[in-house]
């Protein structure tokens, strides 16, 4: 599990379900000078500025795939793969090996950080196919949940609900987290991040 920690800092992921405060647990460890890579965000910035991937993309769905201003159409692509489970891995494999040689391009260049944290919708326990040392879930209750994406984007309730459905399950992640952190807005949430991040210069 990890990496040589001659070359690398602790590497740490966080992750949580739509709604959770995973972003915000991590703008919170940004805050405390922790490099963040959040890997959702890079890879849509990948998919709209890659070249390789934008051409093997327009080569799986058509030119279609992004628009006159040849930004990333999504709910196009969305529509290309739903129920076609072929189309869709080929689209990730197109996508993910690029991501995982820019997430280790971006970790060499932390050398000398004690950690690094890795923030993601999709992940796998620490050392489960990966470099992680450790895997924080965020957890808040569904309702709360809900209520803050409601207020946040513009979905409907049965469209955030759909999408919570068919995100990894709380139990799911529970089984593969090592801490968990609870965005509930009963528990301080500045106290526990601030305790792990402690608890990991401690371990790096």
């Amino acid at each position: 599990m990890g990496v040589d920690k001659a070359n690398h800092p602790l590497q740490i992921g966080v992750t949580g379900g739509i709604g959770s405060g995973k972003s915000l647990v991590c703008k919170i460890f940004s805050c405390l000078q922790v490099p963040i890579y959040e890997a959702d965000s890079r890879a849509h910035w990948l998919i709209n500025h890659h070249d390789a991937i934008r051409e093997r993309v327009v080569a799986l769905l058509g030119p279609e795939a992004y628009d006159a201003a040849g930004v990333y159409n999504r709910r196009y692509v969305a529509e290309q793969v739903f129920a076609q489970p072929d189309k869709l891995a080929a689209l990730n494999a197109i996508i993910h090996p690029i991501v995982r040689q820019d997430t280790a391009e971006w970790v060499q260049q932390q050398s000398g950080q004690p950690y690094i944290i890795k923030e993601a919708a999709i992940m796998k326990a620490a050392g489960d196919g990966n470099n992680l040392d450790f895997v924080v879930v965020v957890e808040a209750p569904e309702s709360l949940r809900v209520r803050r994406v409601l207020h946040r984007d513009a979905r409907s309730e049965a469209e955030i609900k759909a999408i919570i459905a068919r995100q990894t399950t709380e139990l799911e992640r529970k089984q593969m987290a090592d801490f968990v952190i609870h965005n509930d807005e009963v528990q301080a949430l500045i106290p526990q991040v601030f305790h792990l991040h402690q608890l990991f210069l401690a371990k790096s």
